[in-house]
């Protein structure tokens, strides 16, 4: 019988994982608590390290497919003013593609038509990890128990494995933003691929999808807890002055299509990601703030290392050991680079800091801003192969 894992999760992190681990032979079964698998969410930026990570785990040209490339775009200001263009040309010079926009839902099917339906366990809670005899932990999923040479944590940014592992960390805390966000009902006609548009203490921004549908977010400094009655509307009150096309894309949704949730990030670094047989992956070891588009990009990250670890490595604890060694310093810098980007850009508020950010940008060189993204798009994935044993 081959090495068996159980992974907690069945979203993009979870996904991914699973494909890996069969790429390099092993069984797996995806625990996920929810009912039906209804694919609730917006839309994803996918950069290079992302895309590539994809391609490791064979999925990469269909997501490509069902993507629109990002070329034309970048930051402006609430009166219509760039701050800085984007240039998807020369980024897809520098690292082979641009950033892709695509439906989470969409990335979500494509990833579990990746595994046999068999795989998936819908409806089942993962419970507690415990000692199955030399080298195998066993867990408790309703009626059914699962033994397996591994965990793999992809619980989320509220993640109970992270808890019970790390009683002692802090946990996800309130990153200051809360979000709104939704996929337009309609085509809509919009003059760039993707913007963003920083004001006071907020921020609009839109990615087009390849139907002509584009998904929009809205970003406000506020308290956690904060709701609305009537989201959209009172998204077009703060909004209505700012410039084409934020009052369109508003225009085209649905109120009943508006998603609001407060932006958390574990603001204390994990000291570790492993912990015996039990792997912690995306957002429940590094959750981030979407500053710099990266949460899901880190979490396909995470997969690729991991198979690849396990393939190369003759025991799963020295796997483990390598993969936490490989992943923790890269996940935890993209992790404080994305909270820092937040605090120069929706999160300043006061005129001074605002104006100085703008002067700055706009005399920022493309080649520059370039530079600065591939920090965290050129990366290599190791390679996945089915290791000779």
């Amino acid at each position: 019988m081959g090495s068996t894992a159980v992974i907690v999760g069945g979203g993009i992190g979870g996904l991914a994982a699973a494909i890996g681990l069969r790429r390099i032979g092993w069984e797996v079964t995806v625990v996920e608590r929810a009912p039906v698998l209804d694919d609730v969410g917006a839309g994803i930026s996918l950069a290079a390290n992302g895309l590539r990570a994809l391609d490791e785990l064979g999925v990469g040209q269909a997501v490509r497919e069902a993507s629109r490339g990002q070329y034309e775009g970048g930051t402006r200001t609430p009166g219509g003013g760039w701050l800085a263009r984007m240039d998807g040309a020369a980024l897809e010079k520098a690292v082979g593609t641009p950033i892709m926009g695509i439906p989470r839902a969409v990335l979500h099917r494509l990833l579990r038509e990746a595994l046999p339906g068999e795989t998936l366990l819908i409806g089942s809670e993962a419970g507690p990890v415990q000692e199955a005899g030399p080298g195998a932990v066993r867990v408790g999923c309703g009626d059914l128990v699962l033994d397996a040479d591994l965990v793999v944590a992809a619980d989320g940014i509220g993640s109970t494995f992270r808890g019970r592992l790390f009683p002692a960390h802090p946990g996800p805390v309130h990153s200051g933003s809360t979000v709104l966000r939704a996929i337009t009902e309609q085509a809509v006609d919009l003059p760039t691929d993707f913007e963003l548009t920083w004001g006071h203490g907020a921020e609009f921004g839109h990615i087009a999808f390849l139907d002509g549908r584009a998904e929009w977010h809205a970003v406000l400094t506020l308290p956690a807890g904060t709701r609305f009655s009537e989201p959209l509307a009172e998204l077009r009150r703060r909004f209505h002055d700012w410039h084409d096309p934020i009052p369109a894309l508003l225009d085209a949704t649905r109120p009943d299509a508006v998603l609001h949730h407060d932006v958390y990030e574990l603001r204390t670094p994990l000291p570790s990601y492993t912990a015996g047989r039990i792997a912690l992956l995306g957002d429940a070891a590094h959750a981030m703030t979407p500053n710099l588009g990266q949460g899901a990009c880190q979490a396909l990250e995470d997969a690729v290392v991991l198979a690849a670890a396990l393939a190369a490595e003759p025991a799963v604890e020295a796997a483990l050991t390598r993969y936490d060694a490989e992943r923790r310093p890269r996940s935890q810098a993209v992790a404080r680079a994305a909270r820092q980007a937040g605090r120069m850009g929706q999160q300043l508020a006061r005129p001074l800091p605002v104006a100085l950010r703008n002067t700055a940008m706009r005399l920022t060189p493309s080649r520059a801003a370039v530079r600065m993204i591939l920090r965290h798009h050129d990366w290599a994935p190791p390679h996945l192969s089915r290791p000779d044993r």
